[in-house]
């Protein structure tokens, strides 16, 4: 089945890039914002601004919510929802994902959550990736629809997985930019440009992501050995980071949890263990 009738609540950048994108693909899209100027461009473009938000989700078969912050679909999905597929592209939590789908059940609607990977320029095209989870039949039955978005992919029944998944992708974005910007740092405190060491580091970071799917293998196996580095050489190293940091004006916050993982892996017996340990300890923060 394609859905040839869309609406989209919420109108801020990246809601605003959906309903674009809907418009694009063919799409009868019906639009509602709280505050009504943003429905302005979109209306222009070809999209119908309902007036209120009941009235927007009576409008269409698939409800594509975008605000601002998570607990506002709830106060919006009221009895217009019966009958519709909502499909939540708001980033939450997957607490918040459970519960939103257990409030449109009982409204007689069927939910699928999403996490959008992408930044709203690249909606509409195929680089963006949004992750779905929730009733998989009205995913299938509206996939086609969706696929004007960005390249949608399936996680599972459980809707609490996109935004699980969701969040530790965001996770592991900003642990990586968040070293990035403490080398960028260090270097700068010699007066060293920013953009004279980039490429260093970004061929760096590139070349150690290939380390990823060795610690994947290792957790999963159960299987520590190492060849490459263990966890006891990293705390070694590690209090030169931090004395270095401080040595030249540098906050070395971000390190201090680093370190003091590592030696708590050293003091329980894992210092000969390969750097994938290191998961299975952030597992069991209370041992």
């Amino acid at each position: 089945m394609t859905t040839t009738s869309v609406t989209v609540l919420g109108l801020g950048l990246m809601g605003s890039a959906l309903a674009e994108a809907l418009l694009a693909d063919g799409r009868s899209v019906t639009v509602w914002n709280r505050s009504r100027a943003k429905a302005e461009p979109l209306v222009a473009r070809g999209a119908v601004e309902a007036e209120s938000a009941a009235a927007a989700v009576s409008a269409s078969p698939l409800v594509i919510v975008c605000l601002s912050v998570y607990a506002n679909a709830g106060e919006i999905l009221g009895d217009a929802a019966a009958g519709r597929t909502i499909v939540q592209l708001t980033n939450g939590t997957p607490r918040q994902a459970r519960a939103l789908a257990d409030r449109a059940a009982g409204l007689g609607a069927r939910y699928v959550d999403g996490g959008i990977m992408a930044v709203p320029p690249m909606i509409g095209r195929p680089e963006a990736l949004i992750l779905y989870s929730g009733d998989q039949e009205a995913f299938e039955e509206h996939r086609e629809t969706l696929a004007a978005l960005g390249r949608p992919q399936f996680l599972g029944a459980d809707p609490g997985l996109a935004p699980l998944f969701d969040l530790a992708l965001l996770d592991a974005m900003y642990g990586m930019i968040a070293g990035f910007q403490h080398a960028f740092a260090l270097v700068r405190s010699e007066k060293v440009a920013a953009t004279d060491f980039e490429p260093m580091a970004t061929a760096w970071l590139t070349a150690m992501l290939g380390m990823l799917p060795d610690q994947a293998r290792a957790v999963e196996a159960g299987d520590f050995a190492t060849t490459v580095s263990s966890v006891a050489t990293s705390q070694v190293a590690f209090p030169g980071l931090i004395e270095t940091s401080r040595d030249q004006g540098v906050d070395p916050g971000y390190l201090l949890s680093v370190r003091d993982l590592l030696d708590r892996a050293v003091e329980e017996g894992y210092g000969e263990d390969g750097l994938a340990r290191l998961i299975t300890l952030l597992e069991n923060p209370g041992r």
